[in-house]
């Protein structure tokens, strides 16, 4: 039965088109198409479908499995790291700037923009790319996901080399320097508003109960990055 409706969804179904499109990212075209459509619908867009009708849900269970998954090969891949190691290696993997490099290097902008009518920022692509994981494992279950996630996106587009030598998560570098130096960091919401149909995020990041910087973002952890790396600068944090 798969088969056929594989072969409906490349041929017959009206979205034959993103069937066609999933398929060179992919590798494959899903069987159930409908799940694989609704990873790209994100909450801000002007969409035709239900106001409730968007990757949410995809994107919390595609989470959590990216996560689980990613830990499992980095435990294999090293296994003389400490568990202080494997959660900084996870953390840069599974971060927002990460998921959005990979999403893009796949393509799924290119999928992403057929359903967004208004403006499409990068944060939508790790989104989606999150929600794609979710309907892999709504598709094959958790063994054939975990392989896909392996060889065509770990081992695909990351340089692991790279990632250990890499530190930009600002927010846990100002917290070690703070912590070293006896003083407190506290990150303040400022204020949350609209723009462009979505939430936007004012951050202030104090230390020793000063405000150092101020940032707005569309998500509040890139927020506190920016605010982080702001504080870090005026610091003088090397």
């Amino acid at each position: 039965m798969r088969p056929v409706r594989k072969i409906y969804n490349s041929f017959f179904s009206r979205d034959r088109q993103l069937a066609r499109n999933l398929r060179p990212i992919i590798g494959f075209v899903p069987a159930r198409l409908d799940i694989f459509k609704l990873a790209f619908y994100h909450k801000s867009m002007n969409n035709n479908g239900p106001h409730d009708h968007n990757n949410e849900r995809l994107e919390y269970l595609g989470d959590a499995i990216l996560s689980t998954i990613v830990a499992e090969y980095l435990f294999k891949k090293y296994p003389k790291k400490d568990e202080g190691f494997l959660t900084k290696m996870r953390s840069k993997i599974v971060k927002r700037k990460t998921l959005n490099f990979v999403a893009d290097q796949m393509g799924l902008d290119i999928i992403l923009s057929e359903f967004t009518q208004g403006k499409m920022s990068r944060s939508m692509l790790g989104n989606a790319l999150e929600a794609l994981v979710g309907a892999l494992y709504i598709e094959f279950g958790y063994r054939k996901t975990k392989n896909y996630v392996i060889s065509q996106i770990l081992m695909k587009y990351l340089d692991f080399e790279e990632l250990e030598n890499k530190d930009d998560n600002y927010k846990s570098l100002l917290l070690e320097y703070c912590q070293k130096n006896g003083r407190q960091v506290n990150y303040k919401m400022i204020s949350k508003f609209k723009m462009d149909k979505r939430d936007r995020f004012k951050v202030g990041v104090e230390v020793d109960g000063e405000i150092l910087a101020v940032a707005e973002d569309f998500n509040k952890k890139s927020a506190e990055q920016s605010a982080s790396k702001k504080a870090i600068l005026s610091l003088d944090i090397t």
